[in-house]
């Protein structure tokens, strides 16, 4: 039997649910749909700005099992407003552009929060050969640090 390896981000609603925010099996990685709160529980009002908060919260998951963007194979997203694709469609580019997962926006009526405008699930496979992406800049590794410690 694949060992099962549960990655946790501190959400509430882990032990209340039941869930991971990610799990790891083999060299399959399953990032839980993941909702653009802060630490201290708020949630900025603008798209983009939550689609880039369930990235961060997204990759700082991925990261602790030993993958980056480059790893993902498929994302999901959540809209509960068909024009705000464009917005949410950036910050999704910022992280994927080069890397071109599998993806797909749907429009759905709520999410559990009525603040949330997007939550976002991410899939990743190590053994998949990692696309070809030129190393990051110095502004690019400094922004990850900072957003890791906000995490």
């Amino acid at each position: 039997m694949t060992d099962r390896r549960r990655i946790s981000s501190g959400s509430p609603y882990e032990g209340t649910i039941g869930f991971s925010r990610a799990v790891q099996v083999g060299d399959r990685i399953v990032v839980a749909g993941t909702a653009p709160v802060w630490p201290d529980g708020s949630c900025d009002a603008d798209p983009e700005v939550q689609a880039g908060r369930c990235l961060e919260i997204i990759l700082a998951a991925l990261a602790e099992a030993g993958a980056g963007p480059e790893h993902v194979v498929r994302t999901r997203l959540y809209l509960t407003d068909a024009a705000d694709w464009e917005a949410v469609g950036r910050a999704h580019g910022r992280v994927f552009g080069e890397v071109r997962p599998a993806s797909t926006m749907v429009v759905v009526a709520a999410l559990l929060d009525t603040r949330w405008r997007i939550e976002m699930e991410a899939e990743a496979v190590l053994a998949a050969e990692p696309a070809h992406l030129p190393p990051p800049t110095r502004e690019e590794e400094v922004e990850i640090e900072r957003l890791r410690r906000q995490l």
